[in-house]
């Protein structure tokens, strides 16, 4: 299990998705609605409710999924599921930022973070793919 490769990656798509709720994505002043201040805030996937479920959902599932490797076909699955759930949470981050004023805000150096997870994913589908190959070739030398 711990000497796949996708073990690995599916670890570091884990560990990423789980400091994406402590640092954050992008910076800048939001206007209050009803008061027309300016706020300055940094934010994180814990900030939306919706990108905070998402950010946990992709933590869990690739933590979950490392412990399937009995089950390569489920693994992928839930894994393609991830990916797709991680790529999601990109797009509402680059959404949420309408919400702040327009030219004062920047995206933080941390947001590299939250676009590495999609690659990591990526990678562990790779490797689960290649290790289903492998197995099928074998099946055939019988």
């Amino acid at each position: 299990m711990i000497q796949r490769i996708q073990s690995v990656w599916l670890a570091l798509a884990s560990l990423a998705a789980l400091l994406t709720l402590k640092f954050s994505f992008f910076s800048g002043n939001k206007l209050e609605a009803a008061s027309q201040a300016k706020n300055f805030v940094r934010q994180t996937a814990a900030q939306n409710f919706l990108t905070l479920i998402l950010t946990v959902g992709v933590a869990v599932t690739a933590a979950i999924v490392i412990f399937l490797y009995k089950n390569r076909k489920l693994q992928l699955r839930l894994t393609l599921l991830a990916l797709v759930i991680s790529l999601l949470n990109l797009f509402l981050y680059y959404n949420d930022t309408k919400k702040f004023v327009p030219g004062e805000y920047s995206y933080d150096l941390t947001a590299i973070i939250s676009l590495i997870i999609p690659i990591l994913l990526g990678l562990a589908i790779r490797g689960i793919y290649n290790d289903e190959k492998l197995i099928k070739s074998t099946e055939r030398l019988r």
